[in-house]
């Protein structure tokens, strides 16, 4: 015995393409209002400002270097100059940004 949904794609495959096609028109029009709309709330997340605050409040604390600098600029200069100091380590009177070297001294 077949179900009524076997019998109707039985009758539905039975249609031209054409005839299918609005066939599942219809049946998706009738879905969509059948269903109940979601609410604009329930499609967004939260915004990502709170997701970012959330993310913060569960951080530890970070323990910064240098907190007795406060303009912000001249902090980041003094951390990249230590940064650029222990890169490039202690060569003699090699001073960056300039071309003043002292000589190695196989060369004197």
């Amino acid at each position: 015995m077949n179900t009524p949904l076997e019998e109707a794609l039985a009758l539905a495959l039975k249609l031209d393409p054409r005839e299918r096609l609005q066939l599942i028109e219809q049946v998706a029009s009738s879905v969509e209002q059948d269903i109940e709309p979601i609410g604009v709330n329930e499609l967004q997340e939260a915004h990502w400002g709170q997701a970012l605050n959330h993310l913060l409040d569960e951080l530890e604390p970070i323990d910064l270097l240098y907190p007795q600098i406060e303009n912000p600029i001249e902090w980041v200069k003094h951390l990249r100059s230590e940064k650029r100091q222990n890169r490039l380590g202690n060569w003699g009177d090699a001073t960056i940004g300039t071309a003043t070297i002292q000589s190695p001294p196989w060369h004197e």
